[in-house]
């Protein structure tokens, strides 16, 4: 918030990470598609505050581009950065894994480019409410869409301890799994979790004083457990990678910028397996169907620079691949 209480333009609210990067690997695919349609059309399957799309409809006066997020807030937002370009634009409330029948229902036979930028957004960070957060007390929520779908305090208060634990190990890939999900049974027999507070207290209680100090916040690893088993976030990407890959025409890429190691194996599982070839072992003649559908544009995995992670800290654990297709579709 500015002095005047009034909010800040979303521009200041939001850096986008890699921005540079992300538009030089798209430039490519954006001008085939101009040069052969005269329009290039591209989507952004994770909108936010529509930085990067910002971006890239500035670059270039002949690009469509079509904006998912499930977050109706960040939709809102988005729309008034892009309103300059309301005319070449298409704003869609939905999750990330229905990206080809948005691009049916918007009667595009195929798209030039995919952007993803994975995790937990700026704005959904900054707004205490959404409970995202173990800086501060907020109700426990970490719903992106808020108008749908179980909390995280229906998680932490219903789900079984057994259950708890095998999300809290398995997606926050948090060692002392058990011990966290023993105290908040234990906790929520007192009283039920509400608040963001209760859920930091209750993990601090178990997790050593060493752990926290050697492995940042006792809380942050199973924060980032409850905000994708909520959200199902490695479900949807699971779906949605194939799906992305899938609407591109030739020449057509995609981005991905992952925050941590599950979202990156994922990403790297698609890609790796729409880069090989498809023929068996010792098969004497590689036919068209088992040729190689995209090559990689990336060396493993991208980072950003000292320089990016000075000018905003949460690009540090970013991790980005992209892929360009090499074989009509099927």
């Amino acid at each position: 918030m500015t002095d005047d209480n009034t909010p800040r333009p979303t521009s200041e609210r939001h850096v986008p990470v890699l921005l540079e990067r992300c538009v030089g690997l798209l430039a490519p695919s954006i001008q085939a598609g101009i040069d052969k349609r005269e329009r290039a059309v591209v989507v952004d399957c994770t909108l936010g505050m529509g930085g990067h799309s910002e971006a890239l409809l500035r670059r270039f006066d002949r690009l469509h581009l079509v904006g998912l997020d499930r977050d109706e807030q960040a939709l809102s937002l988005a729309g008034e950065r892009l309103a300059p370009f309301s005319g070449r634009t298409d704003l869609v409330h939905a999750v990330y894994d229905e990206v080809g029948d948005v691009v049916a229902d918007l009667g595009f036979d195929g798209v030039d480019g995919i952007l993803f930028d994975l995790g937990v957004s700026s704005l959904q960070l900054d707004e205490r409410e959404r409970g995202f957060a173990y800086s501060f007390d907020a109700p426990l929520d970490m719903r992106m869409d808020t108008s749908t779908g179980p909390t995280a305090a229906d998680v932490v208060n219903e789900y079984d301890e057994s259950e708890l634990v095998r999300i809290i190990r398995s997606w926050g890939e948090e060692k002392f799994a058990g011990r966290i999900a023993s105290a908040i049974v234990r906790d929520r027999s007192r009283q039920p979790f509400t608040t963001t507070g209760q859920l930091v207290e209750s993990i601090r209680s178990v997790v050593p004083a060493a752990a926290a100090r050697t492995g940042g916040h006792p809380a942050k690893r199973t924060f980032q457990a409850l905000r994708i088993e909520v959200n199902e976030e490695l479900d949807v990407l699971d779906r949605a990678l194939p799906a992305a890959m899938d609407a591109l025409e030739v020449g057509g890429r995609v981005v991905v910028m992952s925050y941590h190691s599950l979202e990156d194996k994922l990403t790297k599982k698609h890609f790796s397996a729409g880069s090989k070839s498809s023929a068996p072992a010792g098969f004497p003649v590689e036919l068209e169907e088992h040729k190689a559908r995209f090559r990689s544009l990336t060396k493993g995995t991208e980072k950003p620079t000292e320089l990016e992670i000075d000018e905003n800290p949460r690009a540090a654990s970013a991790k980005l691949r992209a892929v360009e297709r090499i074989l009509r579709r099927s």
